[in-house]
């Protein structure tokens, strides 16, 4: 028994050593230009570049595969600082520029469905099956995502307010580095 239990411990030790070494070996790191990109994109996953989310529109921009003037939640702003960070020509915006706004439920007209929560890509929608739901403004990236699968038209989306909680510098932000 006790030979069995040491047999059976050394070849955990030998797998897992062979399986630490591969990972070091022949690890993948991701390309630190899509990292780039993806940092700048809005990160709202809405879908409305053409692609499932922002990452693989960065990536797709990486490669050469997309233009960089397809996100119109990162509007104009957004296509400048991609054109800076990839040194390409500033392209006009190819959709129409929305401002920001986030969802909202109308809590009369809700029937619980729960096929806005099943389409939101950031979990910004609370509630439960034949519930009432309701909107997490602060998560909600104004997508729009949640709209189509609502069966009684009860979600509509509300421009937000510029205020102080809201309102980002429009200009860079210089830092200086310590040493």
């Amino acid at each position: 028994m006790l030979t069995a239990i040491l047999v059976m411990a050394g070849i955990a030790i030998v797998v897992g050593a062979v399986l630490g070494f591969a990972a070091l070996r022949f690890r993948v790191e991701g390309d630190p230009m899509v990292e780039k990109i993806d940092a700048v994109l809005p990160q709202t996953q809405c879908g409305q570049c053409g692609f499932p989310g922002c990452k693989p529109y960065a990536t797709a921009i990486a490669k050469g595969e997309a233009d960089i003037n397809l996100c119109p939640p990162g509007g104009e702003e957004g296509v400048k600082k991609l054109a800076e960070l990839l040194g390409v020509e500033v392209k006009p915006l190819n959709a129409e520029p929305k401002p920001k706004a986030v969802a909202y439920i109308d809590e009369n007209t809700c029937i619980g469905c729960t096929l806005c929560i099943q389409a939101c890509p950031v979990d910004a929608i609370l509630g439960a099956a034949k519930q009432m739901h309701t909107i997490i403004a602060s998560e909600c990236t104004g997508c729009e995502l949640c709209i189509p699968p609502c069966p009684v038209d009860c979600i509509s989306m509300v421009p937000l307010k510029e205020d102080i909680t809201t309102w980002k510098w429009k200009y860079p932000v210089f830092r200086i580095k310590s040493a």
